[in-house]
């Protein structure tokens, strides 16, 4: 019986992990209560051992439509809102010059 029990608390510990979060430029506000971040990120090559940019844009919720193009924003992990977007605005870091 102790190992159900032990079973139990792995599964709830997975349910309240941590979400995470990101660090973009806002490249579109067009769509009404979301932009579209693009996070850029440093991989190495696994055989030549070179560092070069990976990006990929997010959608996400910005409920006040704060955030304007160009703006340096973080996104936080987030239940679905809809079929593409999956992440929502926590904070603007730094407004567009």
């Amino acid at each position: 019986m102790p190992s159900e029990e032990g079973g139990d608390k792995s599964r709830k510990s997975l349910k309240t992990g941590h979400r995470r979060i990101l660090e973009g430029r806002v490249v579109s506000d067009k769509p009404d209560k979301t932009i579209v971040v693009l996070v850029e990120r440093y991989v190495q090559h696994p055989l030549y051992k070179k560092y070069y940019k990976r990006s990929k844009k997010f959608m996400a919720h910005d409920e006040h439509n704060e955030c304007r193009v160009g703006d340096l924003v973080r996104i936080i992990e987030w239940r679905p809102l809809s079929r593409r977007k999956r992440w929502m605005l926590k904070e603007i870091v730094e407004r567009a010059k």
